[in-house]
């Protein structure tokens, strides 16, 4: 007899196929998805919009500034790939480990030990050929990430130590740290600020086209697809889903679920490592005070955009990407301050939370409708 059916008699015959729900039905369901993400983008802009009005500027043509600019020629779109490449990996090292249910807050810090470990090689071993030294760079700010991300997962994992609290300490600790290496170690005399030699020619990573784009954002492109496929297909992230949804269940079904939480904060600053090292090898060629930006803040704020979705980082990280680099053209075309960007960007998912309220309201106001509906 087939597979197909069961041996019981009296059973129903079912079949081993899963049938996929139509095209229609998906097309209907993504519409639906993205309506919150439309409007919060929509009232923000509007908002964005009289504001900017009230400065005495004009709102059109700084929209039109900040929009095109990253498509206006090749050179802007390389510095937004540039821009990309570490917001990508900072929210990633935000997301991963907010899917177990933990916020790592440390990405910052992460990041600057990442560019000084990367630093650190480039300098010390200047000499060796690219086939050795290039990798070493980025190999060793991958593990001064992990390692510094690591401290406030012991910390969490051995003491209860609160994660937010420790990696927002720990921020602070880099940045002594960058001062002490950037003015003290291997400062640049000739430079004028805490900033460290430049690292050797073999340290730095090679670039396509021109204007040279670093190869380092195809890096990030790997690590992006790897991490979405990860989430999905695997039984590592399973188990991070698993714990950020529901995290004593997972503990009664068998799950580690401290290791998840210790693992998914170990990879996150691998990633914001990864980060520092590709802003060494690809964009400054040394490490520096600032080297940071604004990288923290904003993948924060790629991240909950994204709701947590590996899948979604990168997409988000792009329109954001966009945003920074337009702003200095939105300055200089219609007088707005770079700043409107950043208020944006809040905007933006100051709404997109709303509106999961709104619809949270909505979807009990109609299940309660339901339930009296089926009781009279």
């Amino acid at each position: 007899m087939s597979n197909d059916v069961t041996e019981n008699p009296g059973a129903t015959e079912v079949t081993d196929v899963a049938v996929a729900p139509p095209l229609s039905q998906r097309a209907r369901s993504f519409a639906f998805a993205a309506i919150p993400y439309a409007v919060a983008v929509l009232a923000a802009f509007v908002v964005v919009g009289i504001i900017i009005t009230a400065l005495g500027h004009d709102p059109t043509e700084a929209f039109r500034a900040v929009l095109t600019n990253s498509f206006r020629n090749q050179t802007g779109f390389v510095q937004t790939l540039h821009k990309w490449a570490p917001l990508t990996l900072l929210s990633l090292a935000f997301a991963i480990p907010l899917g177990a249910g933990r916020f790592n807050i440390g990405g910052e810090g992460q990041m600057i030990l990442g560019t000084v470990g990367a630093a650190a090689v480039g300098i010390t071993m200047s000499e060796l050929p690219m086939v050795i030294l290039l990798p070493l760079v980025i190999l060793v700010g991958i593990l001064a990430g992990a390692v510094w991300a690591a401290i406030s997962a012991w910390l969490m994992e051995s003491f209860k130590i609160n994660e937010i609290l420790s990696t927002v300490l720990l921020n602070f600790v880099s940045f002594e740290v960058l001062d002490y290496v950037a003015s003290v170690v291997w400062s640049d005399p000739g430079a004028g600020g805490a900033v460290t030699l430049p690292v050797g020619e073999g340290a730095v990573l090679p670039g396509i086209g021109r204007p040279p784009m670093h190869t380092g954002v195809l890096i990030v492109v790997l690590v992006s697809v790897v991490a979405a496929v990860m989430a999905k297909r695997s039984v590592a992230g399973f188990e991070l889903r698993a714990v950020g949804l529901n995290e004593r269940a997972s503990r009664l079904h068998g799950i580690r679920t401290g290791r998840v939480a210790v693992t998914s904060m170990v990879v996150a600053g691998a990633l914001a490592g990864l980060a520092g090292a590709i802003e060494v090898a690809g964009v400054h060629q040394r490490t520096l005070e600032g080297v940071q930006s604004n990288f923290l803040l904003l993948g924060i704020i790629i991240g909950l955009i994204a709701r947590g979705s590996l899948t979604a980082v990168p997409f988000v990280a792009f329109g954001i990407a966009v945003l920074e680099v337009g702003a200095g053209s939105m300055q200089r075309v219609s007088g707005a301050p770079v700043e409107i960007v950043l208020i944006l960007e809040g905007l933006i998912l100051l709404f997109l939370l709303m509106s999961d309220v709104a619809t949270e309201r909505f979807r009990r106001a109609r299940a309660s409708r339901a339930a009296k509906g089926a009781l009279a």
